[in-house]
C-alpha cells in the first residue's frame, strides 16, 4: 500500500525533530515499508521543513557512490540528498557534536555550478555547467536508534548528510585530472584513510552527472550557484571531541574543521 500524504508528512517531522533535537528515531521502515520513490518524497518534505524555518536549498550531496559498496548493499545506482544552508560550517570552524548521535567524517571534491542544467546528461555535458571544484568534508549521522535502518530510511533521512565544509580554493574542472587525484582525510595531523577521487563513482564528474539524471526524474535540475558534494573518496571515519579533522586534495588544497 502505498503513503499518504499525511504519512510522508509525520515521518519527514519525526526526522526533523530528531535532527534538530539530537533525539534518534525508530527506523520508519520498522512500522510501515515505504517505496524509494516515497522515500525521496520523504527526503523532500524533511527538507522543505528546514526551507520553511528559514534555511535555503543550497545544493545536493550523492552518497553511495562506491561501486564496491553499491554491490554489498545490491543497488545499482547512487542515493542523493540536499543541502541546506544552516548544514555549512565555515572552514576551519568549530563542530559540536553534542547534538549529533553517530558522526562521522568522509573526505569529498565539491562542485559549484555555473549554469542551470536538467537532465538527461553525460559527464562532458555536465562538466560545461560547473564553475568549478574545490576540497571539501561532509559529516554524516544517523537520525535512527541503534544505527539500525534500511537504505530507503537511509534516503528518507536526507542520506545521513548533517554538516559539510568546502575549502577556499576553487579550480576549474580542467585544471586538474580530476578523475584520480590523491586524498588524505587527516585527524589530529594524521592520516586516518588515504584514497582517490577515482573512489567517487569513477570519476567525480560521472558522479555530478548521475544527481543530474536522477534529479531529471522528479522533474528537478541543478541551478546556477549550487553545491554539489560528488561522494565519499575513502570510508567515514568516526569523529570524536576535541579533534583536527583536515582534507588535502591533491591539486585543489584542503578543508578543516575542529570537534568540540
Amino acid at each position: 500500500m502505498s503513503l499518504s500524504t499525511e504519512q510522508k508528512n509525520s515521518f519527514a517531522s519525526q526526522l526533523h525533530a530528531a535532527a534538530r533535537s539530537g533525539h534518534q528515531v525508530p527506523m520508519l521502515t520498522a512500522e510501515t515499508s515505504f517505496s524509494m520513490v516515497e522515500a525521496y518524497d520523504i527526503q523532500e518534505a524533511l527538507i522543505q521543513k528546514r526551507i520553511d524555518e528559514g534555511a535555503p536549498l543550497v545544493g545536493m550531496k550523492m552518497g553511495l557512490t562506491s561501486l564496491a559498496k553499491m554491490e554489498q548493499m545490491g543497488v545499482d545506482s547512487p542515493i542523493y540528498g540536499h543541502l541546506t544552508s544552516d548544514m555549512l560550517l565555515d572552514d576551519g570552524g568549530t563542530l559540536d557534536l553534542s547534538v549529533y548521535g553517530h558522526p562521522r567524517v568522509e573526505p569529498e571534491v565539491a562542485f559549484i555550478m555555473a549554469e542551470d542544467i536538467k537532465g538527461p546528461t553525460t559527464s562532458a555535458q555536465v562538466a560545461l555547467a560547473v564553475k568549478g571544484v574545490c576540497a571539501a568534508l561532509e559529516v554524516i549521522d544517523s537520525r535512527y536508534e541503534n544505527f539500525k535502518f534500511t537504505l530507503n530510511d537511509v534516503v528518507a533521512d536526507n542520506a545521513s548528510s548533517t554538516r559539510f565544509v568546502l575549502g577556499t580554493e576553487l579550480h576549474p574542472v580542467d585544471s586538474v585530472p580530476l578523475g584520480n587525484l590523491g586524498m588524505v582525510l587527516e585527524v589530529d595531523g594524521e592520516p586516518a584513510q588515504i584514497g582517490s577521487s577515482a573512489a567517487i563513482f569513477e570519476h567525480p564528474l560521472k558522479s555530478l552527472a548521475a544527481l543530474v539524471n536522477m534529479l531529471a526524474t522528479r522533474d528537478r535540475g541543478l541551478k546556477a550557484g549550487q553545491i554539489v558534494l560528488a561522494g565519499g573518496a575513502t570510508a567515514a571515519v568516526a569523529l570524536s571531541d576535541n579533534q583536527r579533522v583536515r582534507v588535502r586534495v591533491q591539486g585543489l588544497g584542503d578543508a578543516s574543521f575542529f570537534t568540540k
